[in-house]
């Protein structure tokens, strides 16, 4: 009786980890199935092409020896998988990981991540993403069907909300770096910060609503009507609307960390120009 008890207690204290291992396997399975390192590295190429235009924007393409450096190391992949990976692994702990695994681990699943991906790529050309507006300009005109898809798609995940609120905190961060960096926004108050943050609100809505629909049209065209509806109803699931919600979690922690990042580099770009 005593070395059944003593089976037992030891197998109380196993099980727990068992569990744990048997779900940072499958956390480590559907990362991978996503290609976080391949998502990451097209965002890479997206943010350092917006770091040379906030440069010649603010700082009147006159930034000091070290603003490369600096972009390179805020955009650096390993540095911001660090960031995403255990925001992610946390917000899906107690969601069904395996069914999220299972559907993007599959053959359909594997080419929607490709698709999308590539349309990330794609749309670092500046000529692509305004043919792609285009295009959906006339599908709204023709009230093509495809159309009405996409926006289902969007409407699944609430994306249009999840990605203004995301560029809501981004944008605030930013100005927080500003703040850090002691110019020009070193007596800017946290309520005037968020004033001049909620009063872009209308052009960040408007803007995220005709990027989505002109990268997801571009990125799903290739699929067919059933392949779209299989995963919208993979977004309507809990464990669709759950890894949704992890992934809005661990993408906004990140971008939030680059754009005060970024303020602070322009910030001390700008006090070093005015010394």
């Amino acid at each position: 009786m005593r070395r059944l008890a003593l089976l037992l207690v030891c197998l109380g204290l196993l099980l727990p980890h068992v569990a744990l291992a048997q779900s940072t396997r499958e956390t480590d399975r559907l990362i991978a199935a996503l290609d976080l390192p391949g998502v990451l590295a097209v965002m890479r190429q997206e943010g350092l092409a917006y770091a040379d235009d906030l440069e010649a924007e603010m700082m009147g393409g006159r930034a000091g020896a070290g603003w490369q450096a600096a972009i390179d190391g805020i955009y650096e992949v390993a540095r911001l998988e660090a960031t995403v990976r255990p925001v992610f692994a946390e917000a899906v702990a107690g969601h069904d990981v395996g069914a999220m695994a299972d559907f993007f681990d599959a053959p359909l699943g594997r080419r929607i991540v490709a698709l999308e991906i590539g349309a990330r790529e794609a749309f670092l050309d500046e000529g692509v993403e305004d043919a792609a507006m285009l295009r959906v300009a006339d599908m709204e005109a023709d009230e093509d069907p495809r159309l009405r898809q996409v926006e289902a798609f969007i409407d699944a995940g609430d994306l249009i909300e999840a990605n203004v609120a995301g560029g809501l905190n981004t944008s605030l961060a930013f100005w927080r770096g500003l703040g850090e960096g002691g110019f020009p926004a070193r007596d800017m108050p946290e309520e005037d910060m968020l004033a001049q943050v909620w009063s872009q609100e209308p052009e960040i809505r408007a803007e995220t609503t005709d990027w989505l629909r002109a990268y997801l049209s571009l990125a799903y065209e290739p699929l067919s009507d059933a392949e779209l509806d299989a995963y919208v109803a993979f977004a309507r699931t809990p464990a669709g609307q759950a890894l949704n919600r992890a992934l809005f979690a661990a993408f906004d922690r990140m971008f939030a960390d680059i754009s005060y990042r970024l303020g602070r580099e322009v910030s001390l770009g700008l006090a070093g120009q005015e010394l």
